[in-house]
């Protein structure tokens, strides 16, 4: 499925962290161990600018900082989840680059990071164009041999999250959609229990940029 539909506006966004607690969200995570495991594989230093896209309300950041990361930054469409996840972390948000875009239109600075997490963000990009220019964004904010940490819905995961379509993932199906840009270099399937209990099916990607 390729889909027609624009990614959602930041209204929407807004509406959902504005509603609704972030421990009640479907895609919270008390303890993002998976992707810490996916970080630690890469090897960073502790000075290695490192990205989250899509942060909203995740505790991801706080636990960088905690594990002594120096150079965190939080990308999100909703100014409203930027305000929450700043008020979370207390003193220690002025340690963050808080930056409130639009993943698809944002422009980062060239080269910088040697990092990109993103937990359930791309899998709402339905509209081929909006997969194009996300990957145009994370292709020029990227160093070269840059890690990529990506986890979409599952090939057999939900079709539907806050009530949006998604595009669901296997390995082969995310690769290409990074063809050019970055190589796989590990995936797996996670299954992701929800507030209410429900189970989900995450597929999670480590990506390396090319060099050329």
């Amino acid at each position: 499925m390729h889909g027609r539909k624009a990614m959602p506006d930041k209204d929407h966004w807004d509406g959902v962290y504005r509603d609704r607690a972030g421990d009640d969200l479907s895609w919270y995570q008390a303890h993002a161990e998976q992707s810490f495991e996916l970080i630690n594989r890469c090897g960073l230093d502790r000075e290695a600018p490192l990205i989250d896209i899509g942060g909203g309300t995740s505790y991801l950041a706080a636990a960088l900082l905690q594990l002594g990361y120096r150079d965190v930054s939080v990308l999100d469409i909703s100014p409203v989840a930027l305000v929450n996840a700043r008020a979370g972390l207390g003193s220690d948000a002025a340690r963050v680059h808080w930056i409130e875009a639009d993943v698809t239109k944002a422009h980062l600075p060239a080269a910088r990071f040697a990092l990109w997490h993103d937990r359930a963000v791309f899998h709402f990009l339905t509209a081929r164009s909006d997969r194009s220019a996300y990957v145009d964004t994370l292709r020029a904010a990227l160093r070269p041999g840059g890690d990529v940490i990506i986890a979409t819905f599952a090939e057999d995961g939900p079709d539907h999250c806050s009530g949006l379509p998604v595009e669901r993932y296997d390995a082969s199906k995310l690769q290409a959609a990074f063809a050019g840009v970055c190589e796989l270099v590990h995936s797996e399937k996670v299954l992701h229990r929800t507030p209410t209990g429900a189970l989900q099916a995450f597929r999670y990607c480590r990506l390396r940029c090319c060099t050329s």
